[in-house]
């Protein structure tokens, strides 16, 4: 029986994983000069957990978790996103207690049974984080920024920010009340996800993925004319607050977001490239959800952003991630003594941090040549008893042809330098 990885699931491969570790380090990088500190959470959580901070009106609840019994009868699930595993982190180890705001990013897998799609699979990554403790606009700001000054680290153009609020459960709930009288008459000729969310969550039918074409839903009330003052301001400073910083946006008013625990300010970095349009990062202020988990209330936003989509937008935009040069070095050993001697010249070579190949499959010298220039190494020394003798080798630089002797001695210190 030959095996394959599972449908939606795919093998990141030895030639593109550099890629991805630039992504990360990258992303940590930005985290740590903003003062965020990294977590690491779970990969699977009590059910109930997602049920009431993803929202059970949702998508990712009523279709897409991976859900199961384990074997003491509990009911356990592959985390669909990282927001509430952090949350529930942060009310369990007491981090309320910490001086604010608390700062936390993640790099994590994450499970969703959805429909394949480019650049969308089920099990997936995601470079995301959550800042605690702070209601500021100048925190929504700050959040904002992050992925703004990682995209133009990482190289990216063509990349358009969209923000809306979308209130807070003070001026929601009349807003809502506004959007049943609106679809009260149509409900019945909308689709079956529209009509469960009509009483229990009207909101998320203006983004429906089947009806959000529609009339009836383009000229819904938009919740943006019925902000309370409270929200309306906030919303104003940060608009204000982004424009100081020379961050261009667009106010769209139909970005909801899909998961109900968000409030106040919604936010989306979209591609504007033909063939990768879409939505690479989202997120948003989550100001009730700590208290909904069993915490003490506190405010809350964050974001999180696929990889996968991530990288696709770096290949579409032609960005070239330089592959580092791990491996420094090949060396030939020519005889049985010669041989002997470049294994214990390559562990003294790692030993010092200098990465080194040297032949482990029998090769004739000349595939060993052909080798080294087809692996990509940038350096080559061949090895003989002549070498052994005069305790000298020459290094052959496999860009340009040049060659350099080198002392065995001074080995080490010659490639450390390059």
């Amino acid at each position: 029986m030959r095996f394959q990885a599972p449908k939606g699931t795919r093998d990141i491969l030895p030639a593109e994983m550099y890629r991805w570790h630039k992504a990360r380090r990258l992303f940590s990088d930005v985290c740590h000069m903003y003062g965020y500190e990294e977590i690491s959470i779970p990969t699977f959580e009590d059910t109930n957990l997602f049920q009431r901070g993803v929202g059970d009106t949702t998508d990712v609840v009523q279709k897409e978790m991976y859900t199961f019994e384990d074997k003491g009868g509990r009911s356990i699930t592959l985390r669909p996103e990282g927001t509430a595993g952090v949350c529930r982190s942060y009310i369990e180890n007491g981090m309320g207690s910490l001086p604010g705001p608390v700062r936390l990013y993640y790099d994590i897998t994450a499970f969703r049974y959805e429909k394949m799609a480019k650049g969308r699979f089920r099990e997936f990554h995601q470079l995301g984080l959550e800042a605690f403790g702070s209601d500021l606009p100048e925190m929504d700001v700050e959040v904002i920024s992050i992925i703004n000054v990682f995209f133009k680290r990482a190289g990216l153009k063509k990349i358009s920010l969209r923000i809306n609020s979308i209130g807070c459960p003070n001026c929601r709930g009349a807003y809502n009340e506004l959007l049943k009288e609106h679809f009260r008459p149509h409900v019945s000729t909308m689709c079956e996800d529209c009509q469960n969310r009509f009483e229990k969550n009207p909101l998320r039918m203006i983004d429906c993925k089947i009806d959000g074409e529609k009339d009836v839903v383009k000229n819904a009330p938009r919740l943006m004319d019925h902000l309370c003052e409270d929200c309306r301001a906030h919303f104003e400073s940060v608009k204000e607050g982004l424009s100081s910083l020379g961050i261009e946006y667009k106010v769209d008013p139909n970005i909801v977001r899909g998961l109900d625990y968000y409030t106040k300010t919604v936010f989306e970095f979209v591609s504007e490239n033909v063939g990768t349009q879409g939505t690479i990062c989202g997120g948003g202020r989550y100001n009730g959800l700590v208290e909904s988990l069993g915490g003490a209330d506190a405010p809350g936003i964050g974001f999180a952003m696929g990889v996968e989509r991530f990288l696709m937008e770096i290949e579409a935009q032609g960005v070239d991630f330089d592959k580092p040069d791990y491996v420094k070095i090949y060396l030939a050993g020519m005889s049985d003594e010669a041989k002997r001697f470049v294994t214990r010249k390559c562990y003294e070579l790692r030993l010092a941090g200098i990465g080194c190949e040297q032949d482990l499959m029998g090769r004739s010298f000349r595939a060993q040549m052909k080798y080294a220039g087809k692996s990509g190494i940038p350096y080559m020394a061949v090895i003989g008893d002549d070498e052994l003798s005069s305790g000298e080798v020459k290094v052959k630089c496999m860009e340009d042809g040049t060659e350099t002797p080198v002392k065995f001695e001074d080995l080490t210190d010659f490639l450390a330098g390059k």
